[in-house]
């Protein structure tokens, strides 16, 4: 079992406090990945659980036990680093062998550990080779097969991919799920990517600034953000949002002035809000069509189309001068320069922010 607390957390750097008091239950087995943009503090929160920084204040506690002040070596984890961090003048093998070499295992033990490791890793063909002549995707398979073989309760991968051209991402994305299924062991993933987030993740922590916004399930920080910072991290292209006040509350939601043109109604309470109160209505690109200008809540000059084949982009600006992307299936009419009405989404599809806190107005039943 490896289950991983983490109990009001911080981490000061000096007088730069960097983490701000995080909490989170991750469970026995689970996937979960870390998120957030560059010096959010994903990687230092990583590190405090590996053991490689310590904690300020705060406890973190492995399977019940608490494990500040235990030395990164006995807390049983391992950890894939950005940069591999293989030795270069030693073999594949021998990288793969050394650490075990290091705590005096058998062996045969260690043999048996590090075969196992690269038939499931398919590296058994490169294991005489040095790192320099192997390719970045090879390398980092090695760098994944040296944390397999410790056998260790918890994985720890801080951005193992970031070095690594498109189409080998994709690929090591697919590999690691598949480690995952296989191993059944808790893995923590940190990345800046939040494609990575969503197609790995059982759960994503986003973090900004050392706070952490929101922990869920894919899905559901996609389809229901707490705030206004994670719709807009969560998704490519982001959320867009149009600025607007309240203009009327009743029992079924609200109805939004929208400063762009037009008025909308968005199904979520307003509980603490008055009426003329600044929010921000949000709509994902995908859940917007074009539709005639005649009579459209809000009309867009395009300013960019982009043909994909299989589906096509448009951007543009609004009356109010503010950017919208929108995601159509399939190929669209529609060229820079066209002046089209907005359909903005399904009310269901319509999300609403206080525009002072941020924060998501809650989506009736």
């Amino acid at each position: 079992m490896a289950r991983l607390e983490l109990r009001s957390v911080t981490k000061t750097f000096g007088t730069a406090r960097v983490i701000h008091g995080i909490d989170l239950e991750i469970e026995h087995g689970e996937f979960v990945v870390f998120v957030g943009p560059s010096g959010c503090g994903k990687s230092t929160l990583l590190r405090m659980i590996a053991g490689l920084e310590t904690v300020t204040t705060g406890e973190v506690v492995l399977d019940g036990r608490m494990v500040n002040t235990v030395p990164a070596a006995e807390r049983g984890l391992a950890m894939v680093f950005q940069s591999y961090a293989l030795y270069p003048h030693m073999s594949v093998r021998q990288n793969l062998s050394f650490g075990l070499e290091n705590l005096r295992m058998a062996r045969a033990e260690i043999t048996r550990r590090v075969d196992e490791a690269a038939r499931m890793l398919r590296i058994e063909a490169l294991m005489d080779r040095r790192p320099g002549q192997l390719s970045g995707g090879q390398r980092q398979r090695v760098a994944i097969g040296r944390a397999v073989v410790r056998e260790p309760t918890i994985f720890l991968f801080d951005e193992p991919l970031s070095n690594l051209d498109a189409e080998l991402r994709v690929q090591m994305r697919i590999e690691i799920g598949n480690l995952h299924h296989r191993l059944g062991n808790t893995m923590i993933y940190v990345t800046h990517d939040q494609v990575e987030a969503m197609t790995m993740a059982d759960r994503i922590a986003v973090l900004r600034d050392g706070r952490l916004e929101q922990f869920g399930k894919p899905l559901d920080l996609y389809n229901r953000p707490a705030n206004r910072f994670v719709a807009g991290f969560i998704g490519s292209p982001r959320m867009n949002f149009l600025s607007g006040t309240l203009a009327a509350i009743d029992e079924a939601g609200v109805e939004v002035a929208l400063k762009a043109g037009g008025r909308i109604r968005v199904p979520v309470g307003a509980a603490g809000l008055d009426l003329g109160a600044s929010v921000d209505f949000g709509v994902r690109p995908e859940h917007i069509r074009p539709i005639e200008p005649e009579g459209a809540p809000v009309g867009l000059a395009v300013t960019l189309a982009e043909q994909l084949g299989g589906e096509s982009y448009l951007h543009g600006t609004t009356e109010s001068g503010e950017t919208v992307a929108a995601r159509l299936p399939g190929q669209t009419s529609v060229r820079r320069g066209d002046t089209v009405g907005l359909a903005l989404g399904d009310p269901g599809d319509r999300h609403l922010f206080d525009a002072a806190t941020g924060a998501a107005l809650p989506h009736l039943a």
